[in-house]
């Protein structure tokens, strides 16, 4: 017999596995290890939490990409179940208000919409994210993107900066609309201004579990 949602979260959604999903939502992939390291606990115990949200689909595992010699680590991510534990804001009411508006007033009413609502956001985004260096504004903007829902980071990679959003609070509407994704980048570009590039490397809705922006400064 199948568990009832009831009984699924009371066998398996403990504190300690609801910690552990959360840190894989805000840091993954990520190794085992890791996760016994980040909560304080023995790797023996983070095995044993980690093999029962694999067997209650929330998460799934991914080989590492190889760096050299030895076997690549095994990673974690959410599985689409997993993702549902951290809703969409709106998600029905945005899907229904999108199809209204492409039925009233066609596709190009809904890029005009698009098109205005970037208009303000980055009005808003350029008035909070006025760092005099390229690192100070990458950080205001994971910032106000953190509290906008997107569990937003920003680390190096060598020369580069990349900008890591852990989740899409408007995935619903951006499911069927692609626009919103695409306005998303523009805004991002006009944060980081003329002196870098900023290009989409993963994206959380073509199966990356997470959207990362790779932001490269311009080589003289």
């Amino acid at each position: 017999m199948a568990k009832t949602n009831e009984s699924f979260d009371k066998t398996v959604l403990t504190p300690a596995t609801d910690r552990l999903l959360f840190l894989i939502k805000t840091k993954g992939p990520i190794a085992t290890a890791s996760l016994a390291r980040e909560l304080g606990m023995t790797a023996e115990a983070a095995r044993q939490q980690v093999q029962k949200l694999v067997g209650a689909n929330l998460i799934e595992g991914q080989q590492e990409a190889p760096t050299g010699a030895g076997r690549p680590r095994q990673l974690w991510r959410l599985t689409e179940a997993g993702n549902t534990r951290y809703p969409d804001t709106h998600a029905q009411l945005s899907v229904q208000l999108i199809g209204a508006v492409r039925e009233v007033f066609g596709e190009d009413g809904l890029n005009e919409l698009i098109a205005r609502r970037e208009a303000r956001m980055r009005a808003d985004y350029l008035g909070a994210c006025g760092g005099e260096s390229l690192e100070q504004r990458l950080k205001q903007l994971a910032v106000l993107r953190s509290d906008e829902g997107y569990m937003a980071h920003v680390e190096r990679d060598g020369k580069d900066w990349l900008l890591i959003e852990q989740h899409c609070p408007i995935c619903a509407a951006a499911q069927v609309c692609q626009g919103f994704c695409r306005s998303e980048l523009e805004l991002f570009r006009a944060v980081v201004g003329t002196g870098a590039t900023v290009t989409r490397e993963k994206h959380l809705l073509s199966g990356g579990g997470r959207c990362v922006y790779r932001i490269a400064p311009a080589t003289a």
